[in-house]
């Protein structure tokens, strides 16, 4: 039978759009219930008081606006393709000519690194790149495919994702945070009917929800800051696996530069510098440096 099943996980992009909806929900209940509700009112207090909440109101919008800047550039940005049609350059077919029987394979190691071809796009592999069953394509430097993001998480994206995860987990542990006092007071509030139903019922799951993810979250921040310290995505994991020493690990300093580049002052926004695209060529997803390429770590 020539039946696919792989091509039903394409469904699972339904799934994404829904999980799109419950970000922008919970986004726009935790800003209810920290700014409007509990916060902002506070502001006319005087004092100390309306300090702690000036510095609450503004911090939390300021995560805001990065986080909701790196989850549209993670949703809407290409992680990154092959090129139809391609093959890898290589040294022998520019010393041999175009002639030459040497360009007529792509399984010869390219530089240390292996080349595939896929079957199902019927098109050249690149180092590090994997078909995904859901996107139904090649994608350069495959991590995974997030259906949060209706998007696989590549080689041009990563660092989006990476600056949402860590957004997310910051603005999910200051709801946390300044949402504490009035989650500890839900049970006397709730007794009292000091406040609608309605509202303590909101304070209660929005405190809940933020405490859930900011959790979740510190668990795959953890994991992929060790991914990215090694150079390695999470397909790679199990290839790295009774390796002595991963090729492409390059000391902590360079890992981290192929995925959020070398100017300083834009790592933490979700752009790269134009220097950075030009003479970092990981950025791209086709080529890799690896160990025997550069200096010792």
């Amino acid at each position: 039978m020539d039946l696919n099943f792989f091509k039903l996980c394409s469904g699972l992009k339904f799934l994404g759009y829904l999980m799109i909806l419950l970000v922008a929900a919970i986004i726009a209940v935790s800003y209810y219930v920290v700014v409007i509700l509990t916060w902002a009112p506070r502001l006319s207090h005087g004092g100390f008081t309306s300090l702690l909440s000036l510095i609450i109101v503004i911090v939390f919008h300021l995560l805001l606006v990065m986080l909701t800047w790196s989850y549209i550039m993670v949703v809407f940005h290409d992680p990154g393709s092959v090129p139809e049609n391609w093959k890898p350059p290589s040294q022998e077919n520019l010393e041999a000519g175009p002639d030459s029987s040497a360009s007529t394979s792509l399984d010869v190691p390219e530089n240390g690194q292996a080349l595939g071809y896929c079957r199902n796009c019927r098109n050249g592999k690149p180092p590090r790149c994997h078909h995904c069953s859901v996107c139904q394509r090649c994608v350069l430097k495959m991590d995974h495919h997030c259906v949060w993001v209706v998007n696989c998480v590549g080689a041009r994206n990563y660092k989006f994702f990476l600056l949402f995860l860590l957004y997310t987990f910051l603005e999910t542990t200051l709801d946390t945070i300044v949402l504490l006092p009035s989650f500890m007071k839900f049970f006397r509030e709730a007794s009292s009917h000091s406040n609608s139903a309605s509202d303590l019922a909101l304070t209660f799951l929005t405190f809940v929800l933020n405490v859930a993810f900011a959790l979740s979250l510190l668990c795959f921040i953890i994991m992929h800051a060790s991914l990215l310290s090694s150079n390695t995505t999470s397909v790679e994991v199990y290839e790295k696996k009774g390796v002595v020493r991963w090729k492409y690990d390059l000391g902590r300093k360079k890992n981290f530069e192929q995925v959020f580049g070398a100017r300083k002052a834009l790592w933490l926004f979700p752009v790269y510098a134009k220097e950075d695209l030009e003479n970092i060529p990981a950025l791209h997803g086709l080529y890799f440096p690896t160990c025997s390429d550069d200096e010792p770590r």
